[in-house]
Protein backbone atom coordinates (compact mmCIF):
# COMPACT_ATOMS: atom_id res chain seq x y z
CA UNK A 1 0.00 0.00 0.00
CA UNK A 2 1.11 3.58 -0.58
CA UNK A 3 1.25 6.01 2.30
CA UNK A 4 -2.29 7.28 1.69
CA UNK A 5 -3.76 3.79 1.73
CA UNK A 6 -1.86 2.96 4.91
CA UNK A 7 -3.17 6.11 6.53
CA UNK A 8 -6.74 5.22 5.61
CA UNK A 9 -6.36 1.67 6.87
CA UNK A 10 -5.16 2.88 10.27
CA UNK A 11 -7.85 5.55 10.42
CA UNK A 12 -10.67 3.07 9.78
CA UNK A 13 -9.40 -0.01 11.64
CA UNK A 14 -11.00 -0.27 15.09
CA UNK A 15 -8.12 -2.48 16.23
CA UNK A 16 -6.25 0.79 16.78
CA UNK A 17 -7.38 2.60 19.90
CA UNK A 18 -9.68 5.59 19.73
CA UNK A 19 -6.98 8.09 20.69
CA UNK A 20 -4.78 6.89 17.82
CA UNK A 21 -7.59 7.25 15.30
CA UNK A 22 -8.51 10.70 16.63
CA UNK A 23 -4.88 11.79 16.25
CA UNK A 24 -4.91 10.61 12.64
CA UNK A 25 -8.27 12.23 11.89
CA UNK A 26 -6.85 15.55 13.07
CA UNK A 27 -4.23 15.53 10.26
CA UNK A 28 -6.59 14.51 7.43
CA UNK A 29 -5.84 17.72 5.51
CA UNK A 30 -2.08 17.73 6.13
CA UNK A 31 -0.62 15.73 3.25
CA UNK A 32 3.00 16.35 4.25
CA UNK A 33 2.38 15.05 7.79
CA UNK A 34 0.47 12.02 6.52
CA UNK A 35 3.28 11.15 4.13
CA UNK A 36 5.95 11.52 6.81
CA UNK A 37 4.04 9.24 9.18
CA UNK A 38 3.32 6.51 6.62
CA UNK A 39 5.85 6.66 3.76
CA UNK A 40 7.91 3.95 5.45
CA UNK A 41 8.02 1.69 8.49
CA UNK A 42 10.11 2.75 11.45
CA UNK A 43 13.34 0.91 10.71
CA UNK A 44 14.83 -1.56 13.17
CA UNK A 45 18.62 -1.46 13.15
CA UNK A 46 21.63 -1.78 15.42
CA UNK A 47 20.23 1.08 17.49
CA UNK A 48 16.83 -0.66 17.59
CA UNK A 49 13.99 1.76 16.95
CA UNK A 50 14.05 5.52 17.36
CA UNK A 51 11.61 8.11 16.13
CA UNK A 52 9.03 10.74 16.91
CA UNK A 53 6.12 9.74 19.12
CA UNK A 54 2.75 9.46 17.42
CA UNK A 55 0.40 7.37 15.32
CA UNK A 56 1.72 5.85 12.10
CA UNK A 57 4.10 3.26 10.70
CA UNK A 58 7.00 5.73 10.89
CA UNK A 59 6.38 6.72 14.51
CA UNK A 60 7.10 5.38 17.98
CA UNK A 61 3.87 3.96 19.37
CA UNK A 62 2.60 0.93 21.25
CA UNK A 63 1.83 -0.93 18.02
CA UNK A 64 5.34 -0.66 16.60
CA UNK A 65 6.74 -1.56 20.04
CA UNK A 66 4.52 -4.65 20.11
CA UNK A 67 5.51 -5.77 16.62
CA UNK A 68 9.24 -5.22 17.24
CA UNK A 69 9.03 -7.16 20.50
CA UNK A 70 7.20 -10.01 18.79
CA UNK A 71 10.00 -10.13 16.24
CA UNK A 72 12.57 -10.26 19.05
CA UNK A 73 10.53 -12.96 20.79
CA UNK A 74 10.45 -15.05 17.60
CA UNK A 75 14.21 -14.67 17.27
CA UNK A 76 14.77 -15.73 20.90
CA UNK A 77 12.45 -18.74 20.51
CA UNK A 78 14.49 -19.81 17.49
CA UNK A 79 17.56 -20.00 19.76
CA UNK A 80 15.88 -22.64 21.90
CA UNK A 81 14.07 -23.15 25.21
CA UNK A 82 17.12 -22.30 27.31
CA UNK A 83 17.16 -18.78 25.86
CA UNK A 84 13.46 -18.39 26.59
CA UNK A 85 14.02 -19.51 30.18
CA UNK A 86 16.95 -17.13 30.65
CA UNK A 87 14.65 -14.34 29.62
CA UNK A 88 14.95 -10.64 28.91
CA UNK A 89 15.76 -7.67 31.18
CA UNK A 90 13.91 -4.40 30.54
CA UNK A 91 14.62 -0.84 31.71
CA UNK A 92 13.24 2.53 30.66
CA UNK A 93 13.88 6.25 30.95
CA UNK A 94 11.86 9.36 31.82
CA UNK A 95 10.25 10.06 28.45
CA UNK A 96 6.61 10.16 27.47
CA UNK A 97 5.24 6.60 27.29
CA UNK A 98 8.55 4.94 28.24
CA UNK A 99 6.91 3.07 31.11
CA UNK A 100 3.97 2.10 28.88
CA UNK A 101 6.22 0.83 26.10
CA UNK A 102 8.39 -1.11 28.56
CA UNK A 103 5.35 -2.77 30.13
CA UNK A 104 3.95 -3.67 26.71
CA UNK A 105 7.26 -5.21 25.63
CA UNK A 106 7.30 -7.26 28.84
CA UNK A 107 3.78 -8.57 28.30
CA UNK A 108 4.41 -9.48 24.65
CA UNK A 109 7.47 -11.48 25.70
CA UNK A 110 5.51 -13.15 28.49
CA UNK A 111 2.79 -14.11 26.02
CA UNK A 112 5.51 -15.92 24.08
CA UNK A 113 6.64 -17.86 27.15
CA UNK A 114 9.77 -15.74 27.70
CA UNK A 115 10.66 -14.67 31.24
CA UNK A 116 11.06 -10.93 31.87
CA UNK A 117 12.89 -8.90 34.53
CA UNK A 118 11.26 -5.45 34.48
CA UNK A 119 12.52 -2.49 36.51
CA UNK A 120 9.98 -0.97 38.91
CA UNK A 121 10.82 2.58 37.80
CA UNK A 122 13.16 4.45 35.50
CA UNK A 123 16.85 3.51 35.46
CA UNK A 124 20.03 4.57 33.62
CA UNK A 125 20.68 2.72 30.37
CA UNK A 126 24.06 1.31 31.50
CA UNK A 127 22.35 -0.39 34.42
CA UNK A 128 20.38 -2.40 31.87
CA UNK A 129 23.66 -3.62 30.35
CA UNK A 130 24.80 -4.76 33.79
CA UNK A 131 21.42 -6.36 34.54
CA UNK A 132 21.66 -8.55 31.44
CA UNK A 133 24.98 -9.87 32.72
CA UNK A 134 23.81 -10.13 36.34
CA UNK A 135 20.82 -12.35 35.51
CA UNK A 136 22.53 -14.00 32.52
CA UNK A 137 19.51 -13.15 30.40
CA UNK A 138 19.39 -13.90 26.70
CA UNK A 139 18.62 -10.31 25.84
CA UNK A 140 17.81 -6.85 27.16
CA UNK A 141 15.64 -3.92 26.14
CA UNK A 142 15.87 -0.30 27.18
CA UNK A 143 13.16 2.16 26.18
CA UNK A 144 14.93 5.48 25.64
CA UNK A 145 15.62 8.16 23.05
CA UNK A 146 18.86 9.10 24.80
CA UNK A 147 19.53 12.81 24.19
CA UNK A 148 16.90 13.45 21.50
CA UNK A 149 14.28 16.20 21.99
CA UNK A 150 11.06 15.52 23.91
CA UNK A 151 9.12 14.50 20.78
CA UNK A 152 11.18 11.31 20.46
CA UNK A 153 11.41 7.90 22.05
CA UNK A 154 13.35 4.75 21.24
CA UNK A 155 13.84 1.06 21.88
CA UNK A 156 17.33 -0.48 22.08
CA UNK A 157 18.07 -4.20 22.15
CA UNK A 158 21.00 -5.89 23.89
CA UNK A 159 22.22 -9.47 23.68
CA UNK A 160 23.56 -11.90 26.25
CA UNK A 161 27.02 -10.30 26.55
CA UNK A 162 25.43 -7.04 27.75
CA UNK A 163 26.32 -5.12 24.59
CA UNK A 164 23.88 -3.75 22.03
CA UNK A 165 23.17 -6.08 19.15
CA UNK A 166 25.33 -5.91 16.04
CA UNK A 167 24.29 -5.61 12.41
CA UNK A 168 23.97 -9.35 11.71
CA UNK A 169 21.62 -9.92 14.63
CA UNK A 170 19.69 -6.73 13.89
CA UNK A 171 19.14 -7.99 10.34
CA UNK A 172 17.92 -11.35 11.63
CA UNK A 173 15.47 -9.69 14.05
CA UNK A 174 14.33 -7.33 11.27
CA UNK A 175 13.46 -10.38 9.20
CA UNK A 176 11.27 -11.68 12.02
CA UNK A 177 9.58 -8.29 12.41
CA UNK A 178 8.84 -8.00 8.69
CA UNK A 179 7.30 -11.49 8.71
CA UNK A 180 4.57 -10.14 11.06
CA UNK A 181 2.09 -8.78 8.53
CA UNK A 182 -0.53 -7.53 10.96
CA UNK A 183 -0.35 -5.84 14.34
CA UNK A 184 -3.31 -8.01 15.30
CA UNK A 185 -1.11 -11.11 15.12
CA UNK A 186 0.88 -10.02 18.20
CA UNK A 187 -0.07 -11.67 21.51
CA UNK A 188 -0.11 -9.72 24.78
CA UNK A 189 -0.48 -11.39 28.19
CA UNK A 190 -2.36 -9.88 31.12
CA UNK A 191 0.07 -8.44 33.67
CA UNK A 192 -1.24 -10.35 36.68
CA UNK A 193 -1.27 -13.58 34.70
CA UNK A 194 2.36 -13.00 33.73
CA UNK A 195 3.30 -12.46 37.39
CA UNK A 196 1.32 -15.50 38.56
CA UNK A 197 3.00 -17.72 35.96
CA UNK A 198 6.46 -16.52 36.99
CA UNK A 199 7.03 -14.92 33.60
CA UNK A 200 7.24 -11.35 34.92
CA UNK A 201 9.50 -10.37 37.81
CA UNK A 202 9.69 -6.75 39.00
CA UNK A 203 13.22 -5.75 40.05
CA UNK A 204 14.72 -2.65 41.65
CA UNK A 205 16.92 -1.61 44.56
CA UNK A 206 18.54 -5.00 45.06
CA UNK A 207 20.25 -4.69 41.65
CA UNK A 208 21.09 -1.01 42.23
CA UNK A 209 22.99 -1.98 45.39
CA UNK A 210 25.16 -4.56 43.62
CA UNK A 211 25.87 -2.23 40.70
CA UNK A 212 26.86 0.67 42.98
CA UNK A 213 29.37 -1.52 44.82
CA UNK A 214 30.92 -2.56 41.50
CA UNK A 215 31.17 1.06 40.35
CA UNK A 216 32.86 2.13 43.59
CA UNK A 217 35.33 -0.74 43.26
CA UNK A 218 36.68 0.93 40.09
CA UNK A 219 38.19 3.75 42.21
CA UNK A 220 41.93 4.13 41.65
CA UNK A 221 43.13 6.68 44.20
CA UNK A 222 42.14 7.83 47.66
CA UNK A 223 44.78 10.54 48.06
CA UNK A 224 42.55 13.16 46.43
CA UNK A 225 40.72 16.35 47.42
CA UNK A 226 37.22 15.05 48.11
CA UNK A 227 36.08 18.55 49.07
CA UNK A 228 36.10 19.54 45.41
CA UNK A 229 32.95 21.55 44.60
CA UNK A 230 30.81 19.95 41.91
CA UNK A 231 27.51 21.01 40.33
CA UNK A 232 25.65 18.11 38.76
CA UNK A 233 22.63 18.11 36.46
CA UNK A 234 20.88 14.92 35.35
CA UNK A 235 18.94 17.07 32.82
CA UNK A 236 15.65 15.79 34.26
CA UNK A 237 16.66 12.25 33.35
CA UNK A 238 17.63 8.96 34.96
CA UNK A 239 21.04 9.80 36.43
CA UNK A 240 19.97 11.69 39.53
CA UNK A 241 19.70 8.85 42.06
CA UNK A 242 22.64 6.62 41.14
CA UNK A 243 25.17 9.32 40.21
CA UNK A 244 24.55 11.17 43.47
CA UNK A 245 24.60 7.96 45.47
CA UNK A 246 27.92 6.78 44.02
CA UNK A 247 29.58 10.17 44.54
CA UNK A 248 28.30 10.43 48.10
CA UNK A 249 29.42 6.91 49.00
CA UNK A 250 32.85 7.68 47.48
CA UNK A 251 33.11 10.57 49.94
CA UNK A 252 32.40 13.52 47.65
CA UNK A 253 30.26 15.68 49.94
CA UNK A 254 30.33 18.94 48.01
CA UNK A 255 27.91 17.86 45.26
CA UNK A 256 25.13 20.35 44.45
CA UNK A 257 22.34 19.34 42.08
CA UNK A 258 20.60 21.82 39.79
CA UNK A 259 17.14 21.91 41.46
CA UNK A 260 15.19 22.71 38.28
CA UNK A 261 16.70 19.68 36.54
CA UNK A 262 16.83 17.26 39.44
CA UNK A 263 13.60 15.29 38.94
CA UNK A 264 12.31 13.46 35.86
CA UNK A 265 10.54 15.71 33.35
CA UNK A 266 9.61 14.23 29.95
CA UNK A 267 9.06 17.74 28.58
CA UNK A 268 12.59 18.87 29.53
CA UNK A 269 11.09 22.22 30.48
CA UNK A 270 14.40 23.86 31.39
CA UNK A 271 16.50 21.85 28.92
CA UNK A 272 14.76 21.81 25.52
CA UNK A 273 18.00 20.46 24.06
CA UNK A 274 18.72 17.65 26.55
CA UNK A 275 22.05 16.83 24.95
CA UNK A 276 24.99 17.78 27.19
CA UNK A 277 27.23 18.02 24.10
CA UNK A 278 25.29 21.23 23.44
CA UNK A 279 26.53 24.02 25.73
CA UNK A 280 22.95 25.31 26.06
CA UNK A 281 22.24 22.30 28.27
CA UNK A 282 24.64 23.78 30.87
CA UNK A 283 22.83 27.12 31.30
CA UNK A 284 21.34 26.32 34.72
CA UNK A 285 24.40 24.41 35.92
CA UNK A 286 26.70 27.25 34.92
CA UNK A 287 24.61 29.84 36.75
CA UNK A 288 24.59 27.70 39.88
CA UNK A 289 28.30 27.02 39.52
CA UNK A 290 29.11 30.72 39.49
CA UNK A 291 26.89 31.27 42.50
CA UNK A 292 28.65 28.70 44.69
CA UNK A 293 32.12 28.76 43.10
CA UNK A 294 32.03 25.19 41.80
CA UNK A 295 35.26 23.69 40.43
CA UNK A 296 33.49 21.33 38.08
CA UNK A 297 30.14 21.04 36.29
CA UNK A 298 28.83 17.60 35.33
CA UNK A 299 25.86 16.80 33.08
CA UNK A 300 24.57 13.37 32.13
CA UNK A 301 22.12 12.96 29.28
CA UNK A 302 18.54 11.79 30.02
CA UNK A 303 19.35 8.06 29.97
CA UNK A 304 22.67 8.64 31.77
CA UNK A 305 24.96 6.79 29.42
CA UNK A 306 26.87 9.93 28.39
CA UNK A 307 28.69 12.63 30.36
CA UNK A 308 29.79 16.18 29.54
CA UNK A 309 31.81 18.55 31.71
CA UNK A 310 32.71 22.20 32.16
CA UNK A 311 35.71 23.26 34.24
CA UNK A 312 36.20 26.52 36.12
CA UNK A 313 39.19 28.49 34.87
CA UNK A 314 41.39 30.71 37.04
CA UNK A 315 39.31 33.77 36.10
CA UNK A 316 36.08 32.14 37.29
CA UNK A 317 34.68 31.42 33.83
CA UNK A 318 33.66 27.91 32.78
CA UNK A 319 35.30 26.10 29.89
CA UNK A 320 33.44 23.30 28.11
CA UNK A 321 35.39 20.15 27.27
CA UNK A 322 34.38 18.19 24.21
CA UNK A 323 34.27 14.41 24.14
CA UNK A 324 37.76 14.06 22.69
CA UNK A 325 39.26 16.24 25.42
CA UNK A 326 37.37 14.55 28.26
CA UNK A 327 38.24 11.14 26.84
CA UNK A 328 41.92 12.05 26.62
CA UNK A 329 41.93 13.27 30.23
CA UNK A 330 40.33 10.01 31.35
CA UNK A 331 42.89 7.99 29.36
CA UNK A 332 45.69 9.96 31.04
CA UNK A 333 44.24 9.65 34.52
CA UNK A 334 43.30 5.96 34.31
CA UNK A 335 46.54 4.78 32.68
CA UNK A 336 48.82 6.81 34.98
CA UNK A 337 46.85 5.89 38.12
CA UNK A 338 46.88 2.21 37.20
CA UNK A 339 50.63 2.38 36.53
CA UNK A 340 51.28 4.13 39.84
CA UNK A 341 49.17 1.65 41.85
CA UNK A 342 50.40 -1.45 40.05
CA UNK A 343 47.05 -2.08 38.36
CA UNK A 344 48.13 -1.61 34.75
CA UNK A 345 48.13 -4.99 32.98
CA UNK A 346 51.06 -5.74 30.68
CA UNK A 347 48.74 -6.19 27.71
CA UNK A 348 46.34 -3.34 28.48
CA UNK A 349 44.47 -1.75 25.59
CA UNK A 350 41.90 0.94 24.94
CA UNK A 351 39.28 1.18 22.17
CA UNK A 352 38.04 4.33 20.48
CA UNK A 353 35.69 4.94 17.58
CA UNK A 354 37.00 5.72 14.09
CA UNK A 355 35.68 9.30 14.34
CA UNK A 356 37.37 9.98 17.69
CA UNK A 357 40.58 12.02 17.87
CA UNK A 358 44.10 10.70 18.38
CA UNK A 359 45.28 12.49 21.54
CA UNK A 360 44.15 9.58 23.71
CA UNK A 361 46.06 7.19 21.45
CA UNK A 362 49.25 9.27 21.85
CA UNK A 363 48.92 9.33 25.65
CA UNK A 364 48.27 5.58 25.81
CA UNK A 365 51.23 4.80 23.53
CA UNK A 366 53.60 6.62 25.90
CA UNK A 367 52.86 3.92 28.49
CA UNK A 368 52.82 0.98 26.09
CA UNK A 369 49.03 0.75 26.02
CA UNK A 370 47.72 -0.18 22.57
CA UNK A 371 44.75 1.57 20.92
CA UNK A 372 42.24 -0.22 18.71
CA UNK A 373 39.50 1.35 16.62
CA UNK A 374 35.86 0.43 16.08
CA UNK A 375 32.90 1.76 14.17
CA UNK A 376 30.87 4.42 15.97
CA UNK A 377 28.65 3.21 18.78
CA UNK A 378 29.49 1.31 21.93
CA UNK A 379 28.05 -1.89 20.50
CA UNK A 380 31.11 -1.78 18.25
CA UNK A 381 33.59 -0.47 20.85
CA UNK A 382 32.59 -3.17 23.34
CA UNK A 383 32.38 -5.72 20.52
CA UNK A 384 36.02 -5.09 19.61
CA UNK A 385 37.01 -5.18 23.30
CA UNK A 386 35.20 -8.49 23.84
CA UNK A 387 36.76 -10.06 20.73
CA UNK A 388 40.30 -8.99 21.64
CA UNK A 389 39.98 -10.32 25.19
CA UNK A 390 38.68 -13.65 23.87
CA UNK A 391 41.40 -13.93 21.23
CA UNK A 392 44.37 -13.66 23.54
CA UNK A 393 46.02 -12.38 26.66
CA UNK A 394 44.81 -8.78 26.38
CA UNK A 395 43.03 -6.63 28.97
CA UNK A 396 40.55 -3.88 28.14
CA UNK A 397 40.88 -0.85 30.43
CA UNK A 398 38.96 1.97 28.71
CA UNK A 399 36.66 2.69 25.79
CA UNK A 400 35.42 6.01 24.49
CA UNK A 401 34.05 8.00 21.59
CA UNK A 402 33.93 11.70 20.75
CA UNK A 403 30.19 11.87 21.41
CA UNK A 404 30.88 11.99 25.20
CA UNK A 405 30.60 8.25 25.86
CA UNK A 406 33.10 6.46 28.12
CA UNK A 407 33.42 3.22 30.08
CA UNK A 408 35.96 1.42 32.20
CA UNK A 409 35.67 -1.89 34.04
CA UNK A 410 34.30 -5.17 32.71
CA UNK A 411 30.76 -5.40 34.11
CA UNK A 412 29.04 -2.85 31.82
CA UNK A 413 29.32 -3.35 28.08
CA UNK A 414 28.10 0.10 27.11
CA UNK A 415 28.97 3.72 27.75
CA UNK A 416 28.19 4.58 31.35
CA UNK A 417 27.50 8.04 32.76
CA UNK A 418 27.51 6.80 36.34
CA UNK A 419 30.98 5.27 36.09
CA UNK A 420 32.27 8.23 34.07
CA UNK A 421 30.96 10.75 36.62
CA UNK A 422 32.82 9.00 39.42
CA UNK A 423 36.07 8.64 37.46
CA UNK A 424 35.96 12.25 36.28
CA UNK A 425 35.35 13.56 39.80
CA UNK A 426 38.22 11.43 41.05
CA UNK A 427 40.54 12.75 38.34
CA UNK A 428 39.57 16.38 38.98
CA UNK A 429 39.99 15.88 42.74
CA UNK A 430 43.41 14.28 42.24
CA UNK A 431 44.68 17.15 40.11
CA UNK A 432 43.14 19.73 42.45
CA UNK A 433 45.22 18.32 45.29
CA UNK A 434 48.22 18.92 43.05
CA UNK A 435 47.11 22.54 42.63
CA UNK A 436 45.85 22.13 39.07
CA UNK A 437 42.50 22.12 37.30
CA UNK A 438 41.69 20.00 34.26
CA UNK A 439 42.22 22.96 31.91
CA UNK A 440 45.83 23.21 33.07
CA UNK A 441 46.32 19.45 32.81
CA UNK A 442 44.96 19.48 29.25
CA UNK A 443 47.29 22.35 28.30
CA UNK A 444 50.28 20.43 29.72
CA UNK A 445 49.19 17.43 27.65
CA UNK A 446 49.03 19.51 24.47
CA UNK A 447 52.53 20.88 25.13
CA UNK A 448 53.82 17.31 25.41
CA UNK A 449 51.97 15.66 22.52
CA UNK A 450 51.01 18.50 20.18
CA UNK A 451 47.94 20.68 19.89
CA UNK A 452 45.03 18.53 18.77
CA UNK A 453 41.88 20.28 17.60
CA UNK A 454 38.56 18.92 16.43
CA UNK A 455 35.18 20.08 15.22
CA UNK A 456 31.96 18.23 14.53
CA UNK A 457 29.28 19.68 12.28
CA UNK A 458 25.81 18.20 11.83
CA UNK A 459 23.52 19.15 8.96
CA UNK A 460 19.92 18.40 10.00
CA UNK A 461 17.78 17.27 7.05
CA UNK A 462 14.40 15.98 8.21
CA UNK A 463 11.57 14.20 6.42
CA UNK A 464 11.40 12.31 3.14
CA UNK A 465 13.33 14.87 1.11
CA UNK A 466 15.95 15.27 3.82
CA UNK A 467 16.60 11.53 3.85
CA UNK A 468 16.97 11.47 0.06
CA UNK A 469 19.36 14.43 0.09
CA UNK A 470 21.58 12.77 2.71
CA UNK A 471 21.81 9.77 0.38
CA UNK A 472 22.74 12.02 -2.56
CA UNK A 473 25.37 13.80 -0.46
CA UNK A 474 27.10 10.56 0.49
CA UNK A 475 27.12 9.21 -3.07
CA UNK A 476 28.32 12.48 -4.61
CA UNK A 477 31.12 12.85 -2.04
CA UNK A 478 32.04 9.21 -2.53
CA UNK A 479 32.60 9.65 -6.27
CA UNK A 480 34.19 13.12 -6.30
CA UNK A 481 36.12 14.50 -3.32
CA UNK A 482 38.69 17.26 -2.68
CA UNK A 483 42.28 16.04 -3.13
CA UNK A 484 43.90 18.91 -1.22
CA UNK A 485 43.02 21.61 1.30
CA UNK A 486 45.05 24.84 1.35
CA UNK A 487 47.93 22.99 -0.30
CA UNK A 488 47.77 20.08 2.18
CA UNK A 489 47.50 17.00 -0.02
CA UNK A 490 45.18 14.07 0.53
CA UNK A 491 47.23 10.89 1.06
CA UNK A 492 44.62 8.27 1.97
CA UNK A 493 40.94 7.84 1.17
CA UNK A 494 38.93 5.18 3.00
CA UNK A 495 35.45 4.11 1.91
CA UNK A 496 34.17 1.82 4.64
CA UNK A 497 30.98 1.00 2.74
CA UNK A 498 33.11 -0.54 -0.02
CA UNK A 499 35.74 -1.70 2.47
CA UNK A 500 38.58 -0.11 0.48
CA UNK A 501 41.56 2.02 1.51
CA UNK A 502 43.10 3.96 -1.39
CA UNK A 503 46.64 5.33 -1.44
CA UNK A 504 45.98 8.54 -3.35
CA UNK A 505 49.52 8.98 -4.74
CA UNK A 506 49.88 5.46 -6.14
CA UNK A 507 46.23 4.58 -6.64
CA UNK A 508 46.83 1.25 -4.89
CA UNK A 509 43.97 -0.15 -2.81
CA UNK A 510 43.91 -2.43 0.21
CA UNK A 511 41.03 -3.94 2.18
CA UNK A 512 39.90 -2.07 5.30
CA UNK A 513 40.21 -3.87 8.63
CA UNK A 514 37.14 -1.98 9.91
CA UNK A 515 33.75 -3.59 9.18
CA UNK A 516 31.52 -2.16 6.47
CA UNK A 517 29.68 1.08 7.27
CA UNK A 518 28.54 4.12 5.31
CA UNK A 519 31.54 6.25 6.33
CA UNK A 520 34.12 8.14 4.27
CA UNK A 521 37.52 9.01 5.79
CA UNK A 522 40.09 11.41 4.28
CA UNK A 523 43.64 11.54 5.68
CA UNK A 524 46.06 14.32 4.66
CA UNK A 525 49.83 14.51 4.57
CA UNK A 526 50.13 16.56 7.78
CA UNK A 527 48.07 14.06 9.78
CA UNK A 528 44.87 16.12 9.60
CA UNK A 529 41.82 14.11 8.68
CA UNK A 530 38.07 14.29 8.40
CA UNK A 531 35.14 11.91 8.11
CA UNK A 532 31.67 12.13 6.61
CA UNK A 533 28.80 9.86 7.62
CA UNK A 534 25.01 9.87 8.01
CA UNK A 535 23.71 9.52 11.56
CA UNK A 536 22.26 6.13 12.38
CA UNK A 537 19.65 7.51 14.77
CA UNK A 538 18.85 11.08 13.69
CA UNK A 539 18.05 12.91 10.41
CA UNK A 540 21.59 14.26 10.08
CA UNK A 541 24.72 14.01 8.01
CA UNK A 542 27.82 14.48 10.16
CA UNK A 543 31.23 15.95 9.39
CA UNK A 544 34.13 15.31 11.79
CA UNK A 545 37.33 17.36 11.33
CA UNK A 546 40.65 16.76 13.14
CA UNK A 547 43.96 18.59 13.04
CA UNK A 548 47.26 18.72 14.88
CA UNK A 549 49.61 21.69 15.07
CA UNK A 550 52.63 23.02 16.91
CA UNK A 551 50.39 25.66 18.46
CA UNK A 552 46.69 26.00 19.20
CA UNK A 553 46.41 28.76 16.59
CA UNK A 554 47.99 26.62 13.86
CA UNK A 555 45.70 23.68 14.62
CA UNK A 556 42.61 25.91 14.64
CA UNK A 557 43.53 27.50 11.30
CA UNK A 558 43.68 24.04 9.78
CA UNK A 559 40.23 23.20 11.19
CA UNK A 560 38.82 26.33 9.54
CA UNK A 561 40.39 25.44 6.19
CA UNK A 562 39.08 21.88 6.21
CA UNK A 563 35.63 23.05 7.29
CA UNK A 564 35.43 25.53 4.42
CA UNK A 565 36.30 22.90 1.81
CA UNK A 566 34.40 19.89 3.14
CA UNK A 567 31.27 21.73 4.24
CA UNK A 568 31.26 23.70 1.01
CA UNK A 569 31.30 20.46 -0.94
CA UNK A 570 28.42 19.00 1.10
CA UNK A 571 26.27 22.10 0.83
CA UNK A 572 26.77 22.20 -2.94
CA UNK A 573 24.99 18.86 -3.31
CA UNK A 574 21.25 19.41 -3.74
Amino acid sequence: MNYRDLYTSWLNNKFFDEKTREELAAIKDNEVEIEDRFYKELEFGTAGLRGKLGAGTNRMNIYNISRATQGLADFIKEQGQSYMDRGVAIAYDCRHFSDVFAKRAALVLAANGIKVYLYESLRPTPLLSYTVRHFNTASGIVVTASHNPKEYNGYKVYWEDGAQIGQEMADAITGKILAIKSFEDVSVMDEQEAIDKGLLKIIGKEIDDIYVEKVKALALREDIDKDIKVVYTPLNGTGNVLVRRVLKERGFNNITVVPEQENPDPNFTTAPFPNPEDSRAFEYAENLGREIGADLLLATDPDCDRLAIMVRDKDGSYVAFNGNQTGAMLVKYIVEARLETGKLPENAFIVKSIVTGDLGRAIAAKYGVETYEALTGFKNICGVANALEKEGNKKFIFGYEESIGYVTGDFVKDKDGVISSMMLCEAAAYYKKQGKNLIEVLEETYKEFGYYREKQISLVLEGVEGSKRIGRMMEAYRSEYPTEVEGIKLTKYTDLKKGIVTDVASGETTPSVIPSSNVLLFTHEDGSWYAVRPSGTEPKIKLYIYSKGESAEAAEMKIASFEKVALGKLNSIE
